[in-house]
């Protein structure tokens, strides 16, 4: 489970070294205005005070007007620099921050809020690419209808030489002046040293416009920052998501299984939801693996998972608990419903072939949450109901919600 984050807390000590150095020097140049100051300041009381023990000379008069004007165009220098050192510790800060977490939803969540902050923009996407699985997409500032219009991919592709694409929009005449629609865009890769993981993009409402040349540099230096911060979350995510699955089904495992059903229960629980609980398992599977192996039970084992994850919702939770006994977590759902899940699994199952064995059958345990319920009694009615359901003839259900 530590994948990547001993390169993390390298990259963000030196990113924060970096960002402490930058301010530092913005601060030491505003300390600097602040003593040439001081020493007019000085210069001009001692004049003064000198004019006022004689009489007026038109030289020390003129003087003292040149001087006041110095000293007042010192002031601005000032005024100007100590702004300018607060804007950079302020987007040292928000730099140095994207370090901290290795969670990627945070860490994006970070960078599209840095975006904003950096730029006029009204709205921010960063997309992240993902092996084998959907993109993680976090926005800032529009609807997720609006987001899913937006073109927003990975790394522009012209030989490297692009720095970032322009969008814009035209609308049809009878929504010209309609000033809540994005008028326009700025797409910036985000880039690691061996690939494009993803892309950060700006967009503004209203009035079409172009970012400076400033705040597009200062959009690539967050993007560069962002982009091996996000790479390590991503790879400590798929770490993690492996550690989460059983290799032979590609289902959750049992770890995952308890620590889904707490968090689950504790949900329905603080808003009072509905739950299910489907736990079932493969009848007479010994004979399978005493006939075919368990090179054959293990097939059987992997297809019942391809079956499993054909017929949940997706927001279903389908694990594998132990040997060949299965799990589905149902949220808002009730007994019913785990029911009906257990028919069509049962059909699955029974309809297509899994190889060795032909004539597969399961029995299963149905549960729905009750109000005194925790995780542990929860998952044991329907762990002893589907011992009922085999002692009781096989390939059925029972619910555990039942007196006997």
């Amino acid at each position: 489970m530590s994948v990547g984050a001993a390169p993390l807390n390298r990259m963000a000590t030196g990113m924060t070294l970096y960002l402490q150095t930058t301010t530092w020097i913005a601060v030491g140049a505003a300390v600097g205005a602040a003593a040439i100051a001081l020493v007019v300041a000085i210069v001009l009381l001692a004049l003064v005070l000198r004019s006022r023990r004689g009489r007026r000379d038109p030289d020390v008069e003129r003087l003292l007007q040149e001087s006041d004007a110095r000293f007042e165009q010192m002031l601005e220098e000032l005024s100007r620099e100590l702004a300018r050192a607060r804007e950079e510790s302020q987007r040292s800060q928000r730099l140095a921050s994207l370090g901290g977490s290795i969670d990627l939803d945070v860490v994006a969540r970070q960078v599209v809020e840095a975006a904003l902050e950096l730029t006029p923009a009204e709205a921010a996407i960063v997309v992240i690419s993902q092996p084998e699985d959907e993109p993680v997409v976090v926005t800032a500032g529009m609807t997720p209808e609006e987001a899913e219009r937006q073109p927003v991919g990975g790394r522009p592709d012209s030989g490297g030489e692009t720095r970032a694409i322009t969008i814009n929009y035209r609308y049809a005449e009878e929504s010209a002046g309609d000033e809540t629609l994005i008028r326009g865009g700025l797409v910036i890769p985000l880039m690691t040293s061996r690939e494009p993981i993803g892309s950060l993009a700006v967009f503004w409402r209203g009035r079409e416009r172009q970012l400076s040349e400033q705040e597009l540099r200062e959009l690539e230096e967050l993007a560069a920052a962002a982009a091996p911060v996000i790479e390590n979350a991503r790879r400590f995510r798929e770490a993690r998501q492996l550690a989460d699955l059983d290799a032979l089904t590609s289902l959750h495992n049992r770890r995952y299984f308890h620590d889904a059903l707490a968090r689950e229960c504790a949900r329905a629980t603080r808003y009072e939801r509905s739950l299910a609980l489907l736990v079932f398992d493969i009848d007479d599977f010994k004979s399978v693996n005493d006939q075919e192996g368990h090179l054959g039970g293990d097939h059987v084992l992997a297809q019942l998972g391809d079956r499993v994850q054909s017929v949940i919702r997706s927001s279903d939770v389908g694990c594998r608990i132990g040997g060949d006994e299965f799990a589905v977590i149902l949220p808002e759902s009730a007994l019913v419903d785990a029911e009906q899940l257990f028919r069509r699994l049962q059909f699955a199952v029974a309809n297509r072939s899994t190889g060795p064995a032909e004539r597969l059958r399961i029995s299963a345990g149905v549960a729905e949450l009750r109000p005194n319920d925790d995780p542990i009694s929860f998952f044991e009615r329907a762990d002893d109901a589907l011992y009922r359901a085999k002692q009781g003839g096989k390939g059925r259900a029972i619910a555990g919600n039942d007196a006997s």
